[in-house]
């Protein structure tokens, strides 16, 4: 099992009417199978498994590289199993851009509707700090547009976000899985698999940068107007210290704001420094650069991604083909789709899919 991150380019269009509507049956019809024959949280694992939901993607009827299909797999998903989670034991929340907004309130009516407010709270905290996380702790260049959470009646939960680099036109996605996170700002990815990596990003929440963590509370707790008077002198003299591209300077009063109302709460974690309102990507740089410069404990620049692939290569590279792991993976989708209750039509087209990808 991983969980993590995976790159793909962005692909404009919009998937037809039609296709969405068999797309949700199908969907549905696996959820339903999963949860059958291994149970609700193992859904949860296959969802945080970036591999087997791009596979789900792609038998759903995506291109397996398009940035569309972990939007569109969620819908599907999410509707597929309406007015039947309390019967699968499965609930999701969320989706792309202003339905993301919407997850907490989302969370709020479903726990309402199917009598979970014990866990209603605890699953909305997880929510926003999973986002602060992906968005503002780790600070690699893609901007979150897309937030989904899929929970069981245990209160048992996995998300799958998305992030949009606007220059490079690529997006990244991140999968985390509840049962595997011991320290939500600390390695909270199991794994990260992509094939590109970045550098000179910010990475705060890698182990290495421990000690700029804890240095970086120290000083949020600290009165603002020492911080801010330290921070003057950083800008007066940028040039004179040649400061790091990779590391740009917060401007302006949101970061006096920010910087006040953390005072305020007095934060005892890094994570509880997250979780504060306005306390952004801006804060936490400046926080880091500072912790850097008066403890000399830097952050972490490593891109947690790492290069990674489902099956290996044709050629051997970067490893030859695992035969057994790669037979184990098309038994489960052929398991998945035989024993689903789907049309004869669409239960044939899918099984020849698999079979030709077996062949190949």
């Amino acid at each position: 099992m991983r969980t993590g991150t995976t790159r793909l380019p962005l692909h404009g269009g919009k998937c037809p009417a039609w296709l969405f509507q068999k797309m949700k049956h199908l969907s549905g019809l696996i959820i339903e199978v999963v949860v059958l024959e291994y149970g609700p949280g193992e859904v949860l694992r296959r969802m945080a498994d970036p591999y087997w939901f791009q596979a789900l993607g792609c038998t759903l009827g995506f291109d397996w590289h398009s940035s569309g299909l972990t939007t569109t797999t969620c819908a599907a998903i999410k509707d597929g199993i309406k007015n039947r989670e309390q019967e699968l034991g499965i609930f999701l929340a969320g989706g792309k851009g202003k339905t993301a907004l919407q997850t907490p309130r989302e969370i709020e009516t479903l726990g309402g509707k199917y009598a979970l407010d014990r866990h209603v709270a605890g699953l909305q905290d997880t929510s926003r700090l999973v986002a602060k996380v992906d968005n503002t702790a780790l600070q690699d260049g893609y901007d979150l547009y897309h937030h989904c959470i899929i929970f069981t009646a245990r209160g048992e939960w996995a998300v799958v976000q998305q992030g949009m680099n606007e220059n490079s036109r690529w997006a990244r996605r991140y999968h985390w899985l509840g049962e595997e996170i011991t320290d939500f700002v600390s390695e909270p990815h199991h794994a990260v698999c992509c094939d590109y990596r970045k550098e000179n990003i910010l990475n705060m929440v890698a182990v290495e940068s421990e000690e700029n963590r804890q240095a970086s509370v120290l000083l949020s707790r600290e009165n603002p107007e020492q911080f801010l008077k330290e921070w003057s002198k950083i800008k007066e003299h940028e040039i004179a210290l040649d400061l790091p591209r990779h590391h740009p300077l917060p401007q302006g009063k949101r970061l006096s704001a920010s910087l006040y109302k953390a005072y305020l709460e007095q934060p005892a974690g890094f994570k509880e420094l997250l979780t504060i309102r306005g306390v952004g990507p801006q804060t936490i740089r400046a926080l880091s650069l500072l912790a850097e410069l008066s403890f000399g404990a830097p952050p972490s620049r490593r891109d947690p991604a790492r290069y990674s692939f489902a099956h290996g290569g044709k050629d051997g590279h970067p490893y030859p083909v695992n035969r057994e792991t790669y037979n184990q993976s098309i038994e489960f989708l052929q398991e998945t789709v035989s024993r689903a209750r789907i049309g004869e039509l669409d239960k044939m087209k899918a099984l020849k899919r698999l079979a030709a990808f077996q062949k190949n």
